[in-house]
């Protein structure tokens, strides 16, 4: 597992840039972490290093924000309203867990932390909120 210490929202944005820039199709982001812990500024750094001019904003009353466009499309979903991997396959989400481009998900422990939920290879990623702006980011690359 790695460990990134990021200084502020830009810091932030810029680790998520660099992982767009590298993301090949297929690309599973799965976020973790409390209100504010910067999971939306990862994403939109994501969408900025795969070329997405676009605004990026929390899908969490839409479900997920779908952004063509750059290197590759990347679908932005938010599974905070969902309580269980029933819902989340009745909400027709699974699809989105095998993108043809790039997929990052806000609370992705309510569908990778679930019994009974179908796995497939991500990025598991931990935002903890260490003060104001400071927060840790640990991730790690599951099942490829």
């Amino acid at each position: 597992m790695a460990t990134f210490i990021s200084h502020s929202p830009e810091e932030t944005r810029a680790l998520g840039e660099a992982w767009g820039r590298a993301a090949a199709p297929g690309l599973v982001i799965a976020l973790s972490g409390d209100l504010g812990a910067g999971k939306t500024q990862l994403a939109r750094g994501l969408a900025a290093g795969l070329g997405i001019t676009a605004r990026v904003h929390s899908p969490t009353f839409t479900l997920v924000n779908e952004y063509p466009g750059g290197r590759l499309p990347l679908c932005h979903l938010d599974l905070y309203r969902l309580d269980s991997v029933e819902q989340i396959l009745g909400a027709g989400l699974e699809e989105y867990f095998h993108p043809a481009g790039v997929a990052v998900i806000e609370w992705a422990e309510r569908w990778f932390d679930q019994p009974g939920a179908p796995r497939s290879p991500h990025r598991r990623v931990w935002l903890t909120t260490l003060t104001e702006d400071g927060r840790r980011i640990d991730y790690e690359d599951l099942g490829a």
